[in-house]
């Protein structure tokens, strides 16, 4: 089982204090969950402010400093949707990247999904395939992307466990013929119980502050590493 610890998602400081933002940040907290037992870091680029970025500069910036704190691990970054919300800008500035992460994720359920995968793939960068529903699945079967592609992410919406593996298992059937690797995980109420389940699936899983903010106890985690290491020990 691959192992990816997410460090920050789109949270804010506000959520957790020890919340990475910054390039020496997150570096920081990569090399921590590394340590804990991660086998991969998956982060989500701030400007100078604290926001999301997809800017060539913060990139460059993120990527030089978590190669620095763990050269060995594959490092991979976000292109939500949400961080640009115009497709042919946000195309053509993942197009800009220069300094370039070793994979990055692609959520199937945004306008314009297809074109930036290939636009990465293009430049040499692992495709990871966000779907959360069975439209997202097929959309990513249609695009014909699917063999270059590095991983499917299952990232089911809901909240209620019960819904959430339903739409699990409908993404399932329509990805039934491709043999790509799974990495399954929830959100908050469901973070840990979807742990749980890529484990009995034989699927990657990943952990982190942009999925919980808590142990399986409800205590709040120090930092990512502890996130994982709690996943380690078990």
């Amino acid at each position: 089982m691959l192992l990816k610890a997410c460090i920050n998602g789109a949270r804010r400081r506000e959520e957790h204090p020890r919340l990475p933002l910054s390039p020496d940040e997150q570096a920081r907290a990569a090399a921590d969950a590394v340590r804990a037992g991660a086998n991969a870091i998956h982060a989500h680029v701030r400007n100078a402010n604290g926001d999301e970025s997809l800017d060539e500069r913060d990139v460059a910036l993120l990527v030089a400093a978590m190669r620095a704190s763990c050269p060995a691990t594959p490092i991979g970054v976000s292109t939500g949707a949400w961080i640009l919300p115009d497709p042919a800008l946000r195309a053509r500035t993942i197009a800009q990247w220069t300094t370039l992460p070793d994979f990055a994720s692609v959520n199937f359920s945004e306008e314009g999904a297809a074109e930036v995968a290939r636009i990465l793939l293009a430049a040499g960068v692992a495709v990871e395939a966000g779907l959360t529903e069975a439209r997202d699945a097929a959309l990513f079967v249609a695009s014909g992307l699917a063999p270059a592609c590095l991983r499917v992410l299952l990232e089911p919406q809901s909240q209620d466990l019960a819904t959430a593996l339903a739409a699990v298992n409908a993404m399932e059937a329509a990805l039934a013929a491709l043999p790509l690797p799974r990495l399954l995980h929830g959100f908050d109420a469901t973070a840990w119980p979807l742990f749980d389940e890529a484990a009995l699936r034989g699927y990657d899983a990943r952990i982190g502050l942009e999925d919980t903010l808590v142990l399986r106890d409800g205590a709040r985690a120090a930092d990512t590493a502890e996130l994982v290491r709690a996943v380690v020990r078990r």
